[in-house]
């Protein structure tokens, strides 16, 4: 399908209780073959047959190997938001929290560096035909951020350092993963960029 054409696709219905469990088993499948052997395991006919649903389904679902693995970040993503619900960070600032927070979920990826690959790697190609999942993504990133910042209505300006905190986390991802920056490299890149919160946040 050419980009210009998926770049118009209209918002999709809430799914049923019966298509968002075979959703599920889809996004499942697809994290479990790329922490076996990273971007290159995800082959379409493999997911479909272990997540039990007809290929034409899956590419109903997911139009490309790039679509499913983007959302199986997004959904990796919320898993953790979850946990890090259960298990707030702790910290005297803001910029203290987000960092712990951005470090628990790089430790989260780094146990599993074949589907960190994959997922980050879906994200480097996907074009935009992607958007929506790509969306979806940053938005989760944003929540994950907001909620160690303690903050639900941010200003623009708090906006703006999340956006900047976002994308150095995810070249941060990039550089660990092709073996450019040490895990202490990375530590050192967020507890800076996450400074920026300090700067943004007026004190009370």
């Amino acid at each position: 399908m050419p980009a210009e054409a998926s770049t118009s696709r209209t918002p999709s219905p809430p799914l049923t209780e019966r298509q968002e469990a075979r959703r599920r088993r889809i996004l499942h499948a697809s994290a479990q073959l790329a922490g076996r052997g990273g971007f290159d395991a995800v082959q379409m006919r493999e997911v479909a047959e272990s997540s039990q649903v007809a290929l034409g389904t899956l590419y109903r679902y997911f139009p490309s190997k790039v679509h499913l693995l983007v959302a199986t970040m997004q959904d990796q993503l919320e898993r953790m938001h979850g946990t890090l619900r259960r298990k707030p960070p702790a910290g005297d600032t803001a910029a203290e929290r987000v960092a712990e927070t951005l470090m628990r979920a790089f430790r989260a990826l780094q146990r599993e560096p074949h589907l960190a690959d994959a997922m980050v790697r879906a994200l480097t190609f996907a074009d935009r035909s992607v958007s929506p999942e790509v969306d979806q993504v940053s938005r989760q990133t944003t929540a994950i951020i907001l909620d160690a910042m303690g903050l639900d209505d941010p200003t623009p300006e708090q906006l703006s350092a999340v956006r900047v905190i976002e994308h150095t986390w995810h070249s941060a991802l990039i550089t660990w993963l092709s073996g450019r920056a040490s895990i202490a490299q990375v530590k050192i890149d967020i507890e800076t960029v996450c400074r920026l919160i300090d700067l943004t946040t007026p004190e009370r």
